[in-house]
């Protein structure tokens, strides 16, 4: 098998998640203002009755109150007065419910409305009720349908985001998965590569530097917010996607471990619980070829990856990007985090560390692929 024909569905076996919670934007349910996307929602209520079926539990936080009261009552820009705002959200949060109900009908699912606002989860008894409730409505088979309770919050209107709420929600309930799904693909290099950043293993400063705000007329926050809940939720050891809730079947293949999109790792994770995320979810930039003799060091061994076993580079990638490790024959058996670029790759290929040592003085680390980042397939 060749570095870009692999299947991860193939090659390993991922157990379905006991608990997600799937947040979904305004963009992503409307096709203009006030326009569902009837299409798009029965998808994505298929989506979930697919999940349930195979027994994950399945609790939703759904945008698109305020965008489709604008659209009942004929606004074509959100109000810059609070009330009509709170009364956008009233008129829209029925329709909302109603199109949820009739995309779950064929799948015999049934919706439970929960508003919420940020200080129902702040409030340690108010906290642990929310808690206790959405523990029963799942118990029951039903799927919560959550929302900001914007006719009631003022300050949830004005600075509060549904990414944010959905991040809480799933630290509240201790879900494995968050899927952040809005028009946005995932969070993109616009400083550098331009593409879509598969993995992000922790959340620096330069990170936080890619995202930008929305200019969507209906949404609240863009990627920015979208970091932020990130953060909260990795804290709180759920694996984060951000990916867009319009490509097909999207929700099964973020899960099966095929989807495009951005995957960021929870945090205070055990080091096998880490390389199963980079076995599952990763989008390699290249590859590296190695000799016979590192394989059985690599796969039985547990030992990193040294430059005297690479023979050869596959495609372009840079220090840190994640890669397949690739036998003689161009068939994939490992895939790690690269400690050097394609460039240095090709000229350290086949070198003892020894011979490292003068070229890369101001390293402390020559392994190609250290094995905290590596793992086996």
């Amino acid at each position: 098998m060749g570095l870009w024909d692999l299947s991860l569905s193939s090659c390993v076996k991922i157990t379905a998640p006991k608990r997600v919670v799937i947040k979904l934007g305004t963009g992503v349910l409307t096709s203009g203002i006030g326009q569902l996307n009837t299409e798009r929602i029965a998808a994505l209520a298929a989506g979930v009755a697919g999940l349930r079926a195979a027994g994950t539990e399945v609790i939703v936080v759904s945008s698109g109150a305020v965008g489709l009261g604008m659209g009942r009552l004929g606004l074509k820009r959100k109000p810059s007065d609070v009330s009509k705002k709170q009364a956008c959200a009233a008129i829209g949060q029925s329709l909302l419910m109603q199109t949820w109900q009739r995309g779950f009908d064929p799948h015999g699912l049934t919706a439970a409305q929960v508003l919420l606002t940020h200080e129902d989860l702040r409030s340690r008894d108010r906290h642990l009720g929310v808690k206790a409730c959405l523990e029963e409505i799942i118990a029951y088979g039903t799927i919560p349908v959550i929302n900001e309770n914007d006719t009631v919050s003022a300050a949830e209107i004005k600075f509060g985001d549904n990414d944010t709420l959905s991040a809480m929600v799933a630290s509240l309930v201790g879900a494995q998965h968050l899927l952040i799904l809005s028009t946005a693909p995932g969070l993109i290099d616009m400083k550098g590569t331009g593409e879509i950043v598969p993995v992000v293993e922790k959340i620096t400063p330069e990170i936080e530097a890619m995202a930008g705000g929305t200019t969507d007329i209906t949404a609240t926050g863009g990627m920015i917010s979208k970091i932020t809940a990130a953060k909260l939720a990795v804290r709180a050891g759920c694996g984060v996607f951000i990916a867009s809730g319009a490509e097909p079947d999207i929700i099964a293949r973020l899960l099966g471990g095929t989807g495009p999109g951005t995957f960021f790792v929870p945090s205070g994770l055990p080091l096998e619980a880490k390389k199963r995320w980079l076995a599952y979810y990763q989008r390699p930039t290249g590859g590296i070829q190695v000799n016979a003799r590192a394989i059985p060091i690599l796969r039985d061994e547990g030992r990193s990856l040294l430059a005297i076993g690479v023979t050869g580079v596959v495609g372009h990638f840079s220090e840190g990007d994640i890669i397949n490790i690739l036998d003689a024959e161009g068939r994939l058996f490992a895939r790690g985090v690269t400690a050097f670029d394609s460039h240095e790759a090709k000229a350290i290929a086949g070198k003892s560390s020894e011979e490292l040592k003068p070229l890369f003085p101001g390293r402390k680390r020559l392994e190609l692929v250290h094995r905290d980042n590596l793992v086996v397939l």
